[in-house]
């Protein structure tokens, strides 16, 4: 998995590419969110695009970004998500949780 990192706007966008799985990945990407948040950026746009499987940990890993960004005063919303990914989401109801936009730019003017 990879993480990169792109100021756009006042937000920012964490564009993901991989496989969504847990172990060191899911420590990365609680790290890279903190910063932001400690950083003040609060308007985060987690870009799945490239994410090619997602598991269960991979959810697990996307609930736990959620909550370290709202606890954070924060808000995190989802884009460019594929079509499986999407039906996952809708099965497990996490897209009741999750705000969710087709692209990155629909979810950047979310924020307002």
């Amino acid at each position: 998995m990879d993480i990169k990192i792109e100021e756009k706007y006042n937000s920012v966008v964490v564009h993901l590419r991989g496989k969504l799985f847990g172990g060191p990945f899911a420590e990365e990407l609680n790290n890279a969110l903190h910063k932001l948040l400690d950083e003040d950026k609060t308007n985060i746009v987690l870009d799945l695009d490239g994410v090619t499987v997602l598991n269960s940990s991979g959810f697990g890993i996307l609930v736990a970004s959620y909550t370290t960004v709202k606890n954070g005063g924060g808000e995190l919303k989802l884009a460019r998500i594929s079509n499986k990914i999407e039906g996952l989401l809708s099965i497990t109801k996490l897209n009741q949780i999750f705000e969710q936009y087709p692209t990155i730019e629909e979810a950047l003017k979310s924020f307002g």
